[in-house]
């Protein structure tokens, strides 16, 4: 699945132009991905049945309580206005031994009014993988303004298996790069054991690097990690806002302890409730969405790469143009070829964000136009977190670790995508073949599942702020409507427009509701939309 907080570091860094205007009629805007049933494709708005996450006790079990209990060691790190800690918590919470604990890392700045503190806000990214330390420390000053930042001390926990909380880690830089250009909608017997073969190094990496951790990066671990922390920080309630994968860790919570939740925002939701080939195809969709909305402004200008025909004429002369470069890749001024999939990943990447769309344009223009292919593998690689010198962030392994321990493969083997291909394709023209073909690393995975689709009710918590955007490619806005549905306490808010998640720049009038929310636990009326 191809959710990821990066991007919402990148959008927040960027500063994207506010967008005004709300509306509370209740309507729901009608340009969405839709439902895309598990068994064959078809558009369905039954939700799907999915067993409850049950909530834990509310005692804090006795061989706990020590984790519960700690103090932290806080120290300077590197940001004048942010410290450092550490914070132990047992690799399995049903099985705790001192000799197993992982230590967590942990950022807080301080909320500048004491006086009127309300408590700890952690937040995260999304991904799963990427960093709640460095989003925190690069991002909070700018996503969250002062009236915010006064009330609330500002927390990042990186969830175990990410950024600064032991890192799975499972290729070095040249694998990883060799395993980025594998092709991903192979078309042909050999290409599909080359795919394969690529998948059982990447997940061997995973095995010998990792070892134990892999079996508890689940994210209800993590969702009891960020339980630990809230009883050490001194508060009674969680205050959290979480982005795309950070939505459902936010969910987790609150259907596992849902007495101890306070201000929660979820943003870019996902729907916990899916199994994963739905997930995927849906996605797909969302992009599929996305890259429309692309097209349909792209194709409205004269110097447009893909043409001046629409939607359906650009999505065709896009495939071609993945038909040519699989062919023959382009060339990028580095050893490193643009291939397909790195060319596909690159487009994804720029959906994300409609201030991305010119530089995609650009990208798309040097590429079709004049077979070079550099700027989409700049794209390709700040996707997939490749620094210049080679080395590649930490997030795809976690990325994989994470989702793949916490839900079934969808596709067991290549028989099974070749059964689900034209479902993806119906879902997504464009990237519907590189979302099946992408199920099989999860089947190659050395872990056996821990996880599933689960419904989360959090009977009993207090409001919960679900944020969804109308042409998020990444996590539909269906999913927003499923979760604030299926939660007790959800409500729904809409933002009518492009891109992944919708608070802290985006919208005036999403950030006027979530900042209402946080400063004086309001939620805006049912049906409102900005």
């Amino acid at each position: 699945m191809r959710t990821t907080g990066r991007v919402v570091f990148a959008l927040v860094a960027a500063g994207a132009l506010l967008v005004s205007g709300c509306s509370s009629d209740g309507e729901r805007p009608e340009e969405r991905a839709p439902d895309v049933d598990a068994s064959d494709g078809s558009t369905t708005t039954e939700p799907p049945d999915a067993p409850p996450l049950e909530p834990l006790s509310e005692d804090i079990p006795e061989a706990l309580l020590p984790y519960y209990e700690q103090d932290l060691n806080w120290g300077a790190c590197g940001h004048s206005e942010f410290q450092c800690a550490v914070l132990q918590v047992p690799l399995d919470y049903e099985n705790p031994d001192a000799a197993d604990d992982i230590q967590l890392a942990v950022t807080r700045s301080r909320a500048t009014d004491s006086g009127e503190r309300i408590g700890a806000l952690l937040m995260n990214p999304g991904g799963p993988g990427v960093s709640a330390v460095d989003f925190a420390q690069g991002s909070a000053a700018y996503l969250f303004p002062s009236e915010v930042r006064a009330r609330y001390d500002m927390v990042g926990l990186d969830p175990r298996g990410t950024g600064g909380s032991e890192p799975v880690d499972c290729l070095d830089g040249p694998a990883m790069d060799q395993h980025s250009l594998t092709d991903r909608t192979p078309d042909d017997d050999a290409e599909v054991a080359e795919l394969i073969a690529s998948n059982e190094t990447f997940t061997q990496g995973c095995q010998e690097n990792a070892g134990r951790l892999l079996e508890h990066v689940s994210t209800i671990e993590s969702a009891r990690d960020m339980d630990v922390l809230r009883q050490v920080l001194g508060d009674d309630r969680l205050h959290y806002v979480g982005f795309s994968y950070g939505t459902k860790l936010g969910a987790v919570y609150a259907g596992l302890f849902p007495s101890r939740v306070g201000r929660l925002v979820l943003d870019a939701a996902m729907d916990p409730r899916l199994d994963t080939l739905s997930t995927d195809r849906q996605q797909a969709g969302g992009f599929e969405t996305a890259f429309r909305s692309f097209a349909e402004d792209c194709t409205a200008r004269d110097d447009c790469p893909l043409g001046q025909d629409g939607a359906d004429g650009a999505s065709e002369r896009l495939l071609d143009f993945y038909a040519q470069v699989d062919a023959e890749p382009l060339p990028t001024g580095e050893d490193r070829p643009l291939t397909e999939s790195l060319a596909n990943t690159g487009v994804a990447y720029a959906l994300y964000a409609e201030h991305l769309w010119p530089t995609l344009r650009e990208a798309l223009t040097a590429a079709v136009e004049d077979g070079d292919g550099a700027q989409l593998l700049r794209l390709a690689d700040e996707y997939n977190g490749r620094g210049p010198g080679g080395e590649y962030a930490t997030d795809m392994f976690a990325f994989r670790a994470i989702s793949c321990l916490d839900s079934p493969a969808g596709n067991a083997d290549a028989d099974a995508v070749r059964e689900q291909l034209a479902s993806y394709q119906e879902a997504s023209p464009t990237f519907g073949a590189d979302f099946a073909w992408d199920t099989l690393l999860c089947a190659a995975w050395p872990v056996e599942p821990s996880g599933g689709p689960v419904s989360i009710e959090a009977a009993g918590a207090d409001d919960i702020l679900v944020v969804g955007t109308t042409r998020d490619p990444a996590t539909p806005y269906a999913w927003a409507e499923g979760l604030a549905d299926q939660l007790s306490s959800g409500v729904l808010l809409t933002y009518d427009g492009d891109g992944h998640t919708a608070y802290g720049g985006t919208s005036a009038c999403v950030d006027a509701a979530v900042n209402d929310y946080l400063l004086a636990h309001t939620t805006p009326e049912e049906g409102t939309t900005c």
